[in-house]
Order: C-alpha cells, then sequence, then structure tokens
C-alpha cells in the first residue's frame, strides 16, 4: 500500500503524539511506502518561519528520512488536478495533497473532516 501524510498528521507522527495512534500501524507496516509531500515540507517551512511552529526542520527532515519515509515531489500534472477539484476546502496545501493522492494515486491520511469528502483515497482517522 502507498499513502501519503497530510501534514499534521506526519507532524502528530513525528512528534509522537496520541493523535497519530490510528495512523501508526500503518505508517510502521512494511509493506507500507509512506510518503510526504513536498508540499508539506513548503508548509511546515512557511510555519518555521512565521512563528507558527516551533520545530528544527533539518532535524525532521532527519527523522522522516529514518523512518523510510519517501519525498513526493510536486509536479504539473498534481498542480492540474487541483483545478479539477470542487472547492469545499480552502487551504491550497491540503488541496494539493488531495490532488496528488488522487493522481498517484494513494490514500491520504488525514484528521480533517473536509478533506474525506473529496475522494474515496482520503482517509480519516
Amino acid at each position: 500500500m502507498r499513502i501519503l501524510l497530510d501534514t499534521n498528521v506526519f507532524l502528530w507522527t513525528l512528534l509522537g503524539s496520541s493523535r497519530a495512534e490510528s495512523a501508526r500501524e500503518l505508517v510502521l507496516d512494511s509493506t507500507t511506502d509512506v510518503f510526504i509531500s513536498a508540499a508539506s515540507w513548503w508548509e511546515i517551512a512557511i510555519k518555521i518561519g512565521i512563528g507558527k511552529l516551533n520545530l528544527d526542520f533539518a532535524r525532521a527532515r532527519a527523522q522522516s528520512e529514518r523512518s523510510g519515509f519517501f519525498d513526493l515531489a510536486v509536479t504539473a500534472s498534481h498542480a492540474e488536478a487541483v483545478t479539477k477539484l470542487p472547492v469545499l476546502h480552502r487551504d491550497p496545501f491540503d488541496r494539493m495533497l488531495v490532488a496528488q493522492a488522487v493522481s498517484e494515486p494513494m490514500k491520504l491520511l488525514t484528521g480533517d473532516k473536509q478533506l474525506a469528502e473529496y475522494s474515496e483515497l482520503v482517509y480519516l482517522i
């Protein structure tokens, strides 16, 4: 199975939050490939830069690599897929993650109920 972690689910997993408990089994399964979008890394960098997130970016990247997570680049076809999404959610990062999940295809793990309305590939934890 291939899964893409929503930015918040990724941060919960990284920080060992109990909010990620239901995702932990999937993430730790050796038959599952876990992806982190470049859009999530960009969102994290922005939040660090404006003081909304207290996190060492380099340490988070290293921990992600140690966890065996794969990077998922944002492509032009992903951007095109965003144009085909209904406007159920306004956050551009979340819309990109949905577009990537649908385009690849892969399951998107999220804690955001609004995103679950987009596709059966969006898995609410």
